[in-house]
């Protein structure tokens, strides 16, 4: 198998293992399972954790004296539990082996990514010289949303006898991934039932505590050894209270090996078409296939499910990209456009961020866009489905419009902490970041590129038109005019630098325009107003009448949109009004004594200090700016504040912030390299590496652990699609303008661009090739450096790139 289809560690190191179980998780969309060794439970370097898309439960707890509820997804019952130990003839059993065990001598896991396959080999010796090979296969079906199977090939070396193979579902499971959480309720599981059904089949159901979700696993075991692979080698299963196993002794020796197989349904009571998810869970298990089967129709849909999304990269970084890749699909896959879920930042990997959905999709959905643009559509409509209750919020707080919580669950309401624990000091914090309200410009970003990428104007003539209209409308409602500077303000808000949350030795959280809100907002605006001119007539009464708007309030939009505050100082773009007035940090001064200082904020928090006094930014904010909008877009949307924004202007914002930010957040390496590429292409590879490894190096210090960073998975492979080729999608053509990095100036990506499922794109050197599919269709509009190009259907044609790349488009 070519090195580029397997991500592979050699040796057990038992320090490691929580990440390598983060990193080897498989899932289908539906559900994940980390990949922790079958034979060891729960424990300080394991954790075994099954998570549902969307399948969140609500506790209570008791935080400094304050009750404090969180809404979490919930690890589900562990359906790996199989483990194994030996007793050679005439002798006492052996003890359990699992990789922690003295016995180890070889240990090798490996993913096959074109597979969607998690390999594991361990070799056993005791001080005997006996020997055990043990060889597993698992899986969680990309097909069969519901499915999941364990095949596990024993061989003894050296000893002859029995091999006893324990093989259950365990449901006494709590919410205890990460450490910092461990203070809070984590039991999300009550009512076990545990049963058995004929046909080496067990099973077990419970509920969630609050959500009252039914979640039920069916297990079918079945063995077989000896040269004939037969008989019959069941035991009477074994019923506790809250898990359910059965034990099987097989006769083993040298060169006759056994084998045995364990297929796992789950299912819930949130699933469509069925009665009760015992029923099943245990009709699933019932009707698979022998493990060779089940293996085979699992391998064709990962195989369709490459063909869709191809994304080819040389050398290492290819390597890293497609474990990317892997993981993206494994969380939003096509399943995922038929559940009610929105994207988990931390995928379905972990329980870090309780597994809630926040602006990541912001760096998600672009690259889904085109290639999977229905699952898009499907987490459009996550959204959608939650826009009552975020103009609830807005009421809440005197607002009109939509205004999208921070972080997101099962009901679309604030799921943002109100407390937040300083690991460093021990410390439980206020935690402000639900002012994070351009989120709410994140979620209409993404309805408008998905609509300029498919041409699904139905969409955004509907559900699109009315997300975007009452996010317009929110911050219309937000912006209060002040004369003194003659322009509208919007305050109290934070920005995508969570460092600052307030000003120094003020009571009052949330600062004044940030610039990022601020001009995203006035983007929202003037897209809003576009939106109802380009809407039929009769549509645009409907809307304005369903959402209860003015007309007349659409020219107040407009003005707005021209006259927000955009703060500078010095001739800089501020980060927000006041940020230049703030304390300058001794940055080498920190890094000596702390080396690593991403979490700033903790670190000087527990010396006694804040962040809110410093330039010192989390990450990337007023350079997000460059991550959504080409430079010439960009530019426009400056001129229409009435502010020039030329490359100097640019660049020297560029410039100032990159000496500023502590990089605490696996995106703002991404959002650095993004930009950098246009302005200082040198720098850029340096920020784009980390970026790259951000997961698999976990530069972060024990985050990844608790699960990937999604939308830094998602962004490096976007990255390549569009922040390499400036690839924009717009008034039905592909605007493009490349800016390539020596590392990654070869590249082939297959695109979905409107009515064409199949456009091909390579770029080599100073040259770009873009392959139209044989079709009916008309030929696909491209847009390079000023010139305009139709590609026919069944043609392929170089482009030459201009000297002066990198440009904007």
């Amino acid at each position: 198998m070519a090195r580029g289809w397997v991500w592979a560690y050699e040796g057990y190191d038992p320090e490691k293992e929580r990440l390598r179980e983060a990193l080897c998780t498989l899932g289908n969309g539906y559900f994940a399972t980390r990949g922790a060794a079958p034979e060891t439970p729960a424990a300080e370097k394991h954790y075994p954790g099954t998570y549902v898309a969307g399948c969140y439960n609500r506790l209570t707890s008791s935080v400094q004296g304050r009750q404090v509820e969180n809404e979490d997804v919930v690890n589900l019952p562990n359906w790996l539990p199989l483990r194994y130990r030996i007793r050679p003839a005439g002798s006492r059993p052996g003890p359990w082996l699992t990789p922690d065990h003295a016995y180890l001598v070889d240990h090798r896991q490996w993913l096959d990514l074109r597979g969607g396959i998690l390999n594991r080999r361990s070799v056993y010796e005791d001080r005997a010289g006996r020997r055990l090979t043990v060889e597993q296969e698992r899986l969680v079906h990309m097909g069969d949303p519901h499915l999941a199977a364990l095949h596990t090939v024993f061989t003894a070396k050296g000893w002859s006898g029995e091999l006893e193979v324990e093989s259950g579902i365990d449901g006494d499971i709590r919410n205890n991934g990460v450490a910092r959480y461990r203070e809070l309720a984590d039991r999300h599981l009550i009512g076990w039932e545990t049963g058995t059904e004929p046909g080496s089949m067990v099973w077990l159901r419970c509920r969630t505590v609050e959500s009252d979700i039914g979640i039920a696993l069916a297990a079918r075991t079945v063995a077989s050894c000896g040269p004939e692979r037969n008989g019959d080698h069941r035991a009477e299963p074994e019923q506790q209270p809250r898990a359910v196993h059965q034990t099987l002794r097989l006769p083993i020796a040298p060169d006759s090996g056994a084998v045995v197989d364990k297929t796992v349904a789950l299912h819930t009571s949130r699933d469509p078409a069925i009665g009760s998810p015992l029923r099943a869970a245990v009709s699933a298990v019932g009707e698979a296939p022998a493990y060779v089967r089940v293996r085979a129709s699992h391998r064709r849909a990962w195989a369709d499910l490459w063909q869709q999304v191809k994304i080819e990269v040389l050398g290492e970084p290819g390597h890293i990209l497609r474990l990317h890749l892997f993981h993206v699909l494994q969380t939003l896959s096509p399943h995922t456009a038929e559940l009610d879920v929105g994207v988990p930042a931390r995928g379905l990997h972990g329980e870090a961020y309780r597994g809630h959905v926040f602006w990541d999709e912001l760096f998600v959905l672009p690259f889904l866009n085109l290639h999977l643009p229905e699952v898009s559509r499907g987490l459009l409509d996550y959204r959608h489905r939650r826009l009552p209750a975020a103009c609830a919020a807005a009421r809440a707080v005197g607002r009109e419009g939509a205004m999208y919580p921070w972080q997101s669950a099962a009901e679309g309401r604030e799921e943002t902490q109100e407390l937040h624990l300083n690991p460093r000091s021990g410390r439980w914090l206020p935690d402000r970041s639900r002012l994070q309200h351009h989120v709410g410009s994140a979620v209409a970003y993404n309805v408008w590129q998905y609509c300029q990428a498919t041409g699904d104007t139905e969409y955004l003539y509907s559900k699109g038109a009315e997300m975007v209209m009452q996010i317009a409308r929110f911050w219309a409602d937000s912006a209060q005019w002040d004369a003194s500077v003659g322009r509208y303000r919007i305050r109290g808000v934070v920005g995508p630098d969570e460092y600052h949350d307030a000003y120094p030795d003020s009571e009052a959280a949330g600062l004044d325009d940030n610039t990022y809100t601020n001009v995203t907002a006035a983007w929202v605006l003037a897209r809003a107003g576009e939106l109802c001119r380009a809407l039929p007539p009769s549509r645009c009464e409907q809307l304005l009448e369903m959402i209860r708007l003015d007309p007349a309030e659409l020219e107040r939009w407009d003005d707005i949109s021209r006259r927000l505050y955009v703060p500078h100082h010095r001739g800089v773009i501020s980060q927000f009004a006041g940020y230049g007035d703030l304390e300058e940090l001794d940055w080498d001064g920190y890094r000596q004594r702390y080396g690593d200082i991403r979490r700033l904020d903790r670190i000087l928090e527990a010396e006694g200090d804040t962040v809110n006094r410093y330039q010192a930014s989390k990450q990337a904010d007023v350079l997000m700016l460059g991550y959504l909008f080409s430079p010439k877009e960009l530019a426009a949307l400056f001129r229409r504040l009435g502010h020039a924004l030329d490359d100097d202007v640019w660049r020297e914002a560029v410039d100032y912030y990159v000496g500023r930010t502590s990089h605490g957040s696996t995106l703002s390496s991404l959002v650095h390299a993004w930009v950098l590429a246009r302005v200082h292409r040198d720098e850029a590879w340096a920020y784009c590496e980390e970026a790259l490894i951000g997961d698999v190096a976990d530069i972060q210090g024990g985050t990844t652990e608790e699960g990937i960073h999604l939308g830094a998975m998602a962004g490096t492979l976007d990255f390549v699609q569009r922040g390499m080729t400036g690839l924009d999608t717009r008034d039905d053509a592909l605007w493009l303008a490349p800016a390539t990095l020596p590392q990654l100036s070869k590249f082939r990506m297959r695109l979905r661009f409107r009515r064409h499922w199949d456009v091909d794109l390579r770029l080599r050197a100073e040259r770009l090739r873009i392959a139209v599919p044989d079709s009916e269709r008309p030929g696909v509009r491209v847009r390079l450096d000023g010139s305009a190009y139709v590609i026919e259907p069944g043609e392929a044609r170089w482009l030459e790139l201009p000297d002066d790349m990198p440009g904007g488009s």
